[in-house]
Parts: C-alpha cells; sequence; structure tokens
C-alpha cells in the first residue's frame, strides 16, 4: 500500500514539473512575442538600406540585423562542420575500441573540457589569434575561423558523449548480427551502429547548434565586432545575433533600440528551430539511405 502510494506521488510530482516547465517556457515565449513583435519589420533587417540592395551585396547595412544573422549562421554551421567530425570518430574509439583504463582516461579529459567555462575557451581562442597575429602575418587575428575554432572545441563533448553512449546502448542483437554474418568490424560500425545510433548522435549535434548560436563569451573574444558587416573571408572579423542582443540590452538608448533587442531575440530562436529542424530532417534522411544501402 504504502509503496503504491509513494509511485502515484512520484508520477504526480513528474507531471506538476512538467506543467511547471512548460509554463514557465510559454511565459518565457509569450514576453518574447509581446516585447519583439512590433518591431519585426524590415528596418529590423536591414535598416535604412534598399532590402534587395542588401541581399545582393550592392548595399551595407549599417543600422540593421541582416548582417549579424549572416554572421551566426556562418559560426554556427563551420563550428559544427569543424567539431562533427572529431566528436563523431572519438565517440566511436571510445565506444568500440578503447580499452576500460583508456576510456576512464580519454573520457575524463572530455567531461573536464565539457566543465570549462566559455570564457575561458574564449581567451585561449584569443590568445591563439594574438600569437598568430604576432608569429605569422599582420592580416591574421581574432577572426570569424578563430571563433569556430573556439565553438568547435567547446561543443566537442556533447557530440563525443553523445556519440559513445548511443553506441554503447544499442541491444546486442544490433550489435552482433552483421558480424555474425562476416561483416568486418569497420563494416559493422559504419553501415549499423552508426545508423542505428543516429537518434541519440543526433541530440549531441542539436545541442552543439544551439550552444554555438547563443554562446556570447567565446566570440566577443575572438572576432565579433558591432559594425563589422557580411564577413568576407574566413579571416575577417563578422558581427552576431548575441552579441547584437547582448549590446542592444546594455547600451539601448530608446525604448526602440530595446524593442529592436527583443525581435532579435525572436530571430535567434527562429534561427535555431530552423537549424534543428534542418538536423533532424538530415538524420532521418542518412538514417532511410543507410538502411537501404543494407
Amino acid at each position: 500500500m504504502i509503496r503504491k502510494f509513494m509511485e502515484n506521488m512520484v508520477a504526480y510530482l513528474s507531471w506538476v514539473l512538467a506543467f511547471l516547465l512548460c509554463l514557465c517556457v510559454s511565459v518565457f515565449l509569450s514576453y518574447l512575442l509581446i516585447k519583439g513583435l512590433p518591431s519585426l519589420g524590415s528596418e529590423l533587417f536591414f535598416g535604412k538600406a534598399d532590402p534587395l540592395s542588401a541581399l545582393i551585396g550592392r548595399e551595407r547595412v549599417f543600422d540593421g540585423i541582416f548582417p549579424a544573422i549572416i554572421g551566426t549562421l556562418c559560426l554556427v554551421v563551420l563550428s559544427t562542420l569543424m567539431a562533427l567530425p572529431l566528436g563523431i570518430c572519438s565517440g566511436v574509439y571510445l565506444s568500440e575500441y578503447a580499452t576500460p583504463v583508456m576510456k576512464k582516461a580519454v573520457g575524463g579529459l572530455f567531461d573536464v573540457l565539457a566543465g570549462i567555462p566559455s570564457i575561458v575557451v574564449g581567451l585561449y581562442g584569443f590568445s591563439v589569434a594574438i600569437f598568430l597575429h604576432h608569429h605569422f602575418s599582420d592580416r591574421l587575428g581574432p577572426s570569424l575561423l578563430i571563433s569556430a575554432l573556439s565553438l568547435g572545441v567547446l561543443v566537442l563533448p556533447y557530440i563525443v558523449r553523445s556519440t559513445q553512449t548511443s553506441l554503447e546502448e544499442l541491444p546486442a542483437h544490433i550489435r552482433y548480427t552483421a558480424t555474425a554474418l562476416g561483416a568486418t568490424r569497420l563494416q559493422n560500425i559504419v553501415y549499423v551502429l552508426i545508423p542505428n545510433a543516429l537518434s541519440g548522435i543526433s541530440s549531441g549535434v542539436i545541442l552543439a547548434i544551439g550552444r554555438c548560436a547563443e554562446d556570447t563569451a567565446v566570440i566577443l573574444l575572438t572576432g565579433v565586432v558591432a559594425t563589422a558587416g557580411v564577413p568576407s573571408s574566413l579571416f575577417s572579423q563578422y558581427e552576431a545575433l548575441p552579441f547584437y542582443i547582448f549590446y542592444i540590452s546594455s547600451q539601448y538608448t530608446s525604448p526602440a533600440e530595446l524593442s529592436n533587442g527583443y525581435g532579435a531575440c525572436l530571430v535567434l530562436l527562429g534561427i535555431c528551430s530552423v537549424l534543428f529542424m534542418v538536423a533532424h530532417g538530415m538524420k532521418n534522411r542518412l538514417f532511410h539511405l543507410a538502411l537501404y544501402r543494407l
């Protein structure tokens, strides 16, 4: 009787906490919509520039968030592409090849890396930029490439751990069927284990995308500036939405500027949502492609 009562209490508490979580998220999103929707318009994105001229690169945008949107997208894509191959390969190694001692040692290093504050990673990226500037070329310095590398290091543990955990949790009948039929270890990993673990791996990728899109401390030290415009190369400075939101919220001079900051928050949430859906779609596509090849 007591055990049944405790189970019911745990279930009830879980429902209450889930409701409170949904309520908090709903209140947060409603507040952003109320504050930010009035500012959404061409002036927020392009300022006084002509939208068509800005889109084709004939006119520079000085007082809109269009350059920050482009910079954010470039930063997220570059960081994810840099961290994804190394993260998946490291996760596969820890799951399938590492000895227990090596797994504990390397896994501990990634856990330490996951706990490092982003400001420390930003300082490291800034130090690398200064070193390159003084010892190799005056053109090298804080830039889009340094920011992407720094963010790639920051999100690497998420991809590694999600890959390792997803592979280790696969049931035995999936893990050993291909090898029992004559497949090599590498073929089993590439054609069976990774496709069946894509759901868990994609969770790490989604976390990495969200972290790249929202982090301000790293980009603040490694290349973002307020009026850089659309990045022209990997070695140029750039604008980004997280920095724009931080800059507006701390130095706004009128209610209209603060409203633009709320509008930029909505745009950033929209970009993250689109990137999440793209990552989910690519996961499904790769999963079906792997099944077809099997």
